[in-house]
């Protein structure tokens, strides 16, 4: 594998996440109960232990899991989903708990103008890389950063944030 494999993709993201914390890697090594060198090793691997990974994310307040990414029926315009039933609210919360920012897997789980929004409506909650996630919502649609385009959202989306905030919340402190 080259040194874009997956795993080092997954890596450069929870190191975003550490930076995001202010960890250097001698920190965030040390409260993923690994060695600095490792880390710096991991980082020219197509591969490595699991519960290694699994630490280094621990270490940052996120998780590793598995997203199920399928195409959603859309609205007859495409910007929304044609039905929105809880689970796949659970896939979207999963979705942004893994702080996974790969468009391709957001643009998987729903339609392109729906998915910026979450984007948007995540980069506004502190815990979360706010600049990372308003690249990703224009990468899923342009002008999706945009105040009006994201009160267009709003209106439209059946993903409420007052209901869906602190759904992601609340998994965020089963997860720890």
């Amino acid at each position: 594998m080259k040194k874009s494999s997956r795993m080092n993709i997954l890596l450069a993201q929870l190191e975003r996440a550490a930076r995001a914390r202010g960890f250097t890697d001698t920190e965030w090594a040390a409260r993923a109960g690994i060695r600095k060198e490792t880390l710096s090793r991991m980082r020219g691997r197509p591969s490595c232990d699991f519960s290694t990974l699994d630490a280094l994310a621990r270490a940052t307040g996120s998780s590793i899991g598995v997203l199920e990414v399928s195409r959603i029926r859309s609205t007859q315009d495409g910007r929304f989903p044609a039905s929105f039933e809880r689970d796949y609210e659970e896939q979207l919360i999963a979705l942004c708990a893994s702080r996974n920012l790969d468009a391709r897997i957001w643009a998987g789980l729903g339609p392109n103008f729906f998915m910026a929004g979450i984007a948007v409506m995540l980069a506004s909650v502190p815990e979360f890389d706010r600049s990372a996630l308003l690249d990703l919502a224009e990468q899923l649609h342009a002008g999706s950063s945009q105040v009006g385009v994201f009160a267009l959202w709003l209106r439209g989306s059946p993903l409420r944030p007052s209901r869906f905030l602190p759904m992601l919340h609340m998994n965020f402190r089963h997860a720890a």
